[in-house]
């Protein structure tokens, strides 16, 4: 799948995001290994400690269908009712789950930049030195 086909996903996530406090819509499109692609969006609570990024909700509706293998995932944001104008980059605990499921030197993170044009960077790029299951391991 093409980055600009990942985009259009994400953006067609975000208009699905619920964020009544922020205002600030994100959409995700997820793609693993085996060529499947699994839509996210943030969904905000009132609490805001209970909130999920959309990054989260991709990866959590993958896992929760048998998937723990990814290629790449596109981001988009912004505020609602507005394009997106700078880079969406996820949040450091979105970071974190990718990490622990994704290899830092080929999971691909496409990001739109304000003039709807991409960069693609590696999980590595975004999080070096990131904490995964290879630190627990006792072989690792």
């Amino acid at each position: 799948m093409k980055e600009r086909e990942l985009i259009r996903l994400a953006h067609e996530a975000r208009q699905r995001a619920y964020a009544p406090y922020s205002g600030f819509q994100v959409g995700a499109a997820l793609l693993t290994k085996g060529g499947k692609t699994y839509l996210g969006c943030n969904i905000e609570n009132a609490a805001y400690s209970p909130s999920n990024c959309a990054e989260r909700t991709a990866f959590f509706k993958a896992i929760s269908e048998g998937e723990t293998e990814f290629e790449a995932i596109a981001v988009v944001g912004g505020k609602a009712g507005e394009k997106p104008g700078q880079m969406c980059t996820p949040c450091g605990v979105c970071r974190q789950v990718m990490m622990e499921f994704c290899s830092p030197e080929t999971f691909q993170i496409i990001l739109e930049d304000e003039n709807r044009g991409y960069q693609v960077f590696t999980l590595g790029d975004l999080f070096p030195l990131g904490f995964g299951p290879g630190n627990l391991r006792k072989d690792g």
